[in-house]
C-alpha cells in the first residue's frame, strides 16, 4: 500500500487554476452533452478528461495528492461545468462531496480509499435505509440506497445506516463507507431531467463493514469527525451546510448556460414570431426580461458564494458555524435554487416555444434543472420553515440536518 509520504502528486495541470480547467472543459461537455444523457451516464470521455484536470480531486487531501481546495473553489468550479453539461457537473459536485466526506472518517480508512488510488473517486446517499447487525469488529449491512450520483464511476460508496449495538438496539445513526465491489448496482434512474447521472439504486447484502469505516452522522452534525488530523482546514467544514450547498452549485451553472444560449441566439437576429420585431434584441421586453434573467442569476451566485464562505471562514477560524448560521446556509440554498429557476424561466420565455424543440439544448438544461432543484435537502420550503424557526428561536426543528 502506498503512503501519505509518498502518494501521488497532482497532474502538471495543477499550475492552471481549478476554475480555468473547469472553464476550458465547457466546449466538450457542451458537445457530449446529448450524449450523456442518451447513454444515461457520464460519457467515459468526460470522466477521463475531468480526471486529468485533476477535478475529481478537488476535495481529496493533499496527503494523497489531492487539492484540498475550500468551498467556494468547489462551487466556482461545478457553476463552471454546468454550464457545458448539467449531469457531468452533478455528478462531479457530488463526487467530490462525498470525497470530502472520506476526508472526515479515521485516517486508516482514507488509506484505504486514496492510499493506492488517489484518484479513486467517492459516491454517497445520506439516507438511512438500511438495517444492521453488529458483529465482533464492525457491523454487518443490507440494504438499498436510491439516487446514488456517480455510482457508475466510483470506486467507493457511503451509506447512511442504523448503528446498532449486540442486542440489536440503534444507538446511532451512521455512514459506512464500502468498496463499489462489494455492492450491486440496479439500474433504476428513468427520469425526466439529469439523465446522466446514473443515479441509481445501490444494494448491499450482508456486506460486512470494519468499525473505522462507520462515520457516526449524528455527532458529524455537531462537529465532531473521527479523523486524526485535526489542523487540515477542509475537514473542519460544518457536515450539514457543506452537504447542502453543494447541490445549488450546479443550478446557478445552468441558468448560466441558458443565458449563454439565448444571448447566442439573439445576436443571430432572431425575431419574434407574430409582431414587427425582426429582431427580438430591439423589443423592450425582450431587453428587460434579459436584464432581470441576469439580475437574477447574479442574486443567486452572490447568495451562494456568501454561504460558501461561510463554511470555510468557519472552519478556518477552526469554530463551529452556530446553528442560526448552519440554518441560513440551508436557506440559502433553497433561495439560489429557485432563482435560478425563476431566471431560467425568463430566458425561455424570450426563446419561446422553440425552446422545447428536441433539437434545442435549452430544454434539456430546463429539465435538469427542474429535476436537480428538486432534490430534498434543496426544498426551499423546508428551507425556510426551519430558518424561520431558528430566527425565532423555536427548539423544535423540522429536521436533525440542520
Amino acid at each position: 500500500m502506498t503512503t501519505t509520504a509518498s502518494a501521488p502528486q497532482p497532474p502538471a495541470a495543477s499550475t492552471t487554476p481549478l476554475k480555468e480547467r473547469a472553464t476550458a472543459l465547457v466546449p466538450l461537455l457542451r458537445d457530449n452533452a446529448a450524449r450523456t444523457e442518451a447513454d444515461r451516464r457520464v460519457v467515459e470521455e468526460n470522466i477521463e478528461a475531468l480526471t486529468e484536470a485533476g477535478l475529481f480531486r478537488l476535495t481529496v487531501p493533499g496527503r494523497f495528492g489531492g487539492h484540498e481546495s475550500d468551498f467556494r473553489t468547489l462551487l466556482e468550479v461545478s457553476s463552471e461545468l454546468a454550464r457545458g453539461c448539467g449531469s457531468t457537473a452533478w455528478v462531479a459536485t457530488l463526487v467530490n462531496v462525498c470525497n470530502w466526506m472520506v476526508g472526515l472518517y479515521p485516517e486508516r480508512a482514507q488509506q484505504e480509499v486514496w492510499g493506492e488510488n488517489p484518484d479513486a473517486r467517492v459516491c454517497g446517499v445520506l439516507a438511512p435505509s438500511a438495517t444492521s447487525r453488529a458483529v465482533d469488529g464492525g457491523l454487518v449491512v443490507t440494504g438499498r440506497w436510491g439516487f446514488a450520483s456517480g455510482s457508475l464511476h466510483a470506486q467507493w460508496a457511503t451509506l447512511g445506516i442504523p448503528v446498532v449495538d449486540a442486542s440489536g438496539q440503534q444507538t446511532d445513526q451512521g455512514a459506512a463507507l464500502i468498496p463499489i465491489h462489494e455492492l450491486t448496482i440496479e439500474d433504476t434512474w428513468y427520469v425526466a431531467g439529469m439523465r446522466g447521472t446514473g443515479s441509481n439504486t445501490l444494494v448491499a447484502d450482508q456486506v460486512f463493514v470494519p468499525e473505522h469505516r462507520v462515520l457516526s452522522v449524528t455527532q458529524g452534525v455537531q462537529g465532531a469527525y473521527p479523523t486524526e488530523l485535526k489542523d487540515e482546514v477542509l475537514y473542519r467544514s460544518a457536515l450539514v451546510p457543506v452537504l447542502a450547498l453543494v447541490l445549488a452549485g450546479p443550478q446557478v451553472g445552468l441558468a448560466q448556460a441558458g443565458m449563454d444560449l439565448v444571448k447566442a441566439s439573439l445576436a443571430k437576429g432572431k425575431g419574434i414570431s407574430y409582431t414587427f420585431y425582426e429582431r427580438a434584441s430591439e423589443a423592450p421586453s425582450t431587453q428587460i426580461q434579459l436584464a432581470e434573467a441576469a439580475q437574477l442569476i447574479d442574486t443567486a451566485r452572490l447568495h451562494l458564494m456568501r454561504a460558501a464562505d461561510d463554511i470555510d471562514s468557519w472552519a478556518a477560524r477552526d469554530e463551529y458555524m452556530p446553528f442560526e448560521t448552519r440554518a441560513r446556509v440551508r436557506m440559502d440554498t433553497g433561495y439560489v435554487a429557485r432563482r435560478s429557476r425563476e431566471a431560467l424561466d425568463l430566458l425561455l420565455s424570450i426563446q419561446g416555444a422553440g425552446s422545447f424543440a428536441e433539437a434545442n439544448p435549452l430544454q434539456r438544461i430546463w429539465r435538469d434543472q427542474e429535476t436537480g432543484s428538486r432534490h430534498a435537502v434543496i426544498n426551499p420550503a423546508i428551507a425556510g420553515e426551519l430558518y424561520g424557526r431558528a430566527l425565532l428561536g423555536i427548539e423544535e426543528q423540522v429536521t436533525p440536518l440542520i
